[in-house]
């Protein structure tokens, strides 16, 4: 039941936080748009594989959607967020079609080693991506609508939560369905698959491309968020970001990652603030913390939540 309505929960205290403290929308965004590419994380992550370059993903939808706001400068902010989650699945079918061959550390070390080609073409080619500087994106009407930057940020928080939603959902339905099961065998015993007559290369190209197209979603939501897209989003260090909120999330539901996503984005924000030249420090010690009290991630505690409060004999 908890899990249930957890996403319109995160959803709805989300939009009455950032209401009620205008100061905290640029960050709830942020963290929300963090969780999108966490979740597309966390489907890996069930099948038993770990991806350290998926913020190179983000990064790709980023730059898509200046080209489209710089040709079309009245394009719309839903056309927007739709061309970076288009361009997640187009990179991400082209990758995962060499992707979908590697296991294990080969797996997490190519997409690493691709996201960092990545990266360092954007720094070099200065006339086309601007460079380490980056390029910056003008804020797109929503619906018709011009705003001003209170309001344009509340559009934003109120669109990032409604698809709060409506990824969990589509993600469970996902997790649930023959491909969703297939993909947790691939963990435990891929070559039983094989012998079902199910091909793992496929299953596992298919969670592929969801989780690119997760990634471009959040990418596209991040830039419109800042105004800005530079080759750092690519970096390796933000895909690590991304890892560790899945594992702070868990992978057990798909709100485990919105879950994560907030709680990082404000640990992170209040430990600047307090340790400035430590809070690295502080994150790391919350996860060590964490493996060893909640070693499935935060959503697991609503899980047995969930579990004690079903009815007996169910």
């Amino acid at each position: 039941m908890l899990t249930r309505y957890a996403p319109w929960m995160i959803a709805l205290l989300s939009l009455i936080t950032g209401l009620l403290l205008p100061w905290l929308k640029t960050p709830l965004v942020i963290g929300l748009s963090y969780g999108f590419a966490a979740l597309g994380v966390s489907i890996l992550i069930r099948a038993g594989q770990i991806s350290f370059g998926h913020a190179g993903f983000t990064c790709l939808a980023g730059y898509a959607m200046v080209v489209i706001n710089r040709q079309w400068p009245h394009a719309d902010g839903l056309l927007l967020l739709a061309a970076g989650a288009l361009a997640g699945l187009i990179s991400g079918a082209i990758v995962g079609l060499f992707m979908m061959r590697y296991r294990a550390i080969f797996f997490g070390m190519l997409n690493l080693a691709l996201s960092m080609v990545l990266f360092a073409a954007l720094g070099k080619f200065y006339h086309v991506t601007g460079g380490t500087d980056g390029l910056r994106i003008e804020r797109p009407p929503f619906l018709g609508q011009e705003f001003g930057r209170a309001d344009y940020e509340t559009w934003l928080l109120v669109i990032s939560s409604v698809f709060v939603v409506m990824t969990c959902y589509l993600v469970k339905r996902y997790y649930a369905s023959p491909s969703g099961q297939a993909l947790v065998a691939l963990k435990t015993n891929e070559i039983r698959l094989e012998y079902l007559g199910i091909s793992a290369r496929a299953v596992f190209y298919r969670a592929y491309i969801l989780s690119a197209v997760l990634c471009g979603f959040s990418g596209a939501m991040f830039a419109l968020i800042q105004g800005l897209v530079t080759p750092e989003m690519g970096y390796w260090v933000r895909s690590g970001e991304f890892v560790f909120i899945a594992v702070l999330g868990g992978t057990l539901h798909p709100v485990g990652a919105f879950i994560g996503a907030i709680a990082f984005e404000f640990l992170k924000l209040f430990a600047a603030a307090g340790l400035t030249g430590a809070w690295q420090m502080v994150i790391g010690t919350v996860l060590l913390i964490l493996i060893f009290v909640a070693p499935a991630g935060l959503v697991a505690w609503l899980v047995r939540l969930d579990r004690r409060m079903a009815p007996k004999g169910n």
